[in-house]
């Protein structure tokens, strides 16, 4: 019923192109100039014939739109489309100048903050990772360590500040992707903190801001498996719960730019305490910090000795793979709340595919066969073919390099999206 990805083959670097497959069937069409540019970065290469056909144009429209684009620096010429018979020029193909933009997407986590430089294709210069000061911290604290970061991924990539277009940032918590603000974080001891402002106060970079979890759904999106699907829901389990949405190839957040708290939906009345301050949210039963509460009493520790919460999940799962019934349990108790959770979002939404990822899939107990067949039974299906569901153990990386596809956007919008055909 699922399939397992990790890093191992981690196809999406190797794809070409990148960005949706998909046309979308939003009424605000955008302008045909950056529809033709989008079309060439999406497929790698594509001729004039290509375009013509993809986009439901004339022949004219494309060489004049093309040649626009040509003259602006952002797409080139190439050779080596294969001929469609055996005689004649191999048609001469369009593709993005890479060089044309560069920008940086950036994971922030309570453990380790990573780091992507992305040319104007798409396609990674450089990568970079800091560790992230334990604790709650202050803004200035994390601009000091996003600063760091940013001048890592600068230096290995031979690249200044000035050089780059836009930031793209993916944080757990809520977050306000229209003004820029961090509602709350679990490591930022403000809520209410306009990360935007004091970043492009003190890098003078234009910075787009997301979930964490958005970041991830647009990297599905943009490099993985999302590129061909128009509606698909990542789940993420790590040190909290999270969910992307893209409903007609496109990341749905809900009115206000703060919705899919999965992690935060009630499953139980007065219920175990959440991080949040409130009682019988699913992250409660689910999340690093709630296995962690219960190893301590599975594996009979000292709760209040200090060791980290992935040390002791990690001896909670090495127990149960031996055997340990108390240990068992635990997961096998999360395993029927994810099950819970995913069947509410299948029943909300419909998803064509559901991915689960996240650090904690590396617990398999967590997406067993038990999980998912729970999770059909808890679904109204009416004898429908039942949802996908996908896990993809994805490192910080994937993560960063969807918070690349996030500033990508908004430069491609910037450079293309104010000239109507």
């Amino acid at each position: 019923m699922y399939d397992v990805i990790d890093d191992q083959n981690d196809e999406s670097g190797t794809v070409s192109g990148c960005g949706p497959l998909l046309s979308t069937d939003a009424p605000e069409a955008k302008p045909l100039r950056q529809q033709v540019f989008e079309h060439v970065r999406a497929t790698g290469r594509a001729a004039r014939t290509d375009v013509t056909r993809a986009l439901n144009i004339s022949a004219g429209s494309a060489t004049t739109l093309t040649a626009d684009l040509i003259l602006a620096g952002l797409l080139r010429e190439v050779e080596g489309l294969p001929r469609e018979s055996g005689r004649g020029r191999p048609p001469v193909a369009l593709e993005v100048v890479p060089e044309a933009r560069y920008v940086i997407g950036i994971k922030l986590s309570a453990e380790t903050h990573s780091a992507v430089l992305s040319n104007f294709a798409g396609l990674p210069v450089a990568d970079a990772t800091l560790p992230s000061t334990a604790g709650r911290k202050s803004l200035d604290t994390l601009l000091e360590e996003i600063d760091v970061l940013i001048d890592l991924a600068l230096k290995k990539a031979g690249k200044a500040l000035p050089d780059i277009s836009a930031v793209g940032i993916g944080i757990p918590g809520i977050v306000d992707h229209d003004t820029g603000t961090v509602t709350w974080s679990p490591f930022l001891k403000d809520t209410e903190v306009d990360l935007r402002g004091a970043f492009v106060a003190r890098f003078g970079v234009p910075v787009y801001l997301d979930n964490d979890t958005n970041v991830l759904s647009l990297a599905e999106l943009w490099f993985g498996a999302g590129r061909s699907i128009s509606d698909f829901a990542v789940v993420t389990i790590e040190n909290g719960v999270g969910m992307g949405l893209v409903l007609d190839n496109r990341l749905f957040r809900g009115a206000r730019g703060m919705g899919l708290e999965l992690g935060h939906t009630k499953v139980q009345l007065d219920g175990a305490l959440c991080r949040c301050g409130q009682r019988g949210c699913l992250e409660a039963y689910l999340a690093d910090y709630a296995l962690a509460r219960e190893a301590a009493t599975a594996l009979d520790r000292n709760p209040r000795t200090a060791q980290s919460p992935y040390v002791m999940l990690d001896a909670l799962f090495e127990q149960a793979k031996s055997g340990n019934e108390a240990a068992r349990t635990i997961f096998r108790r999360a395993g029927r709340y994810l099950s819970l959770g995913l069947s509410n979002v299948i029943q909300l939404f419909d998803p064509g595919l559901i991915i689960l990822s996240g650090e904690r899939m590396q617990y398999d107990f967590l997406y067993s066969d038990e999980v998912l067949s729970e999770m059909a039974k808890l679904t109204l299906s009416d004898g429908r073919t039942p949802c996908k569901v996908e896990v993809h153990a994805w490192g910080g990386m994937i993560w960063a390099r969807g918070a690349t596809a996030l500033a990508l956007a908004a430069v491609t919008d910037s450079a293309l999206g104010d000239t109507r055909a």
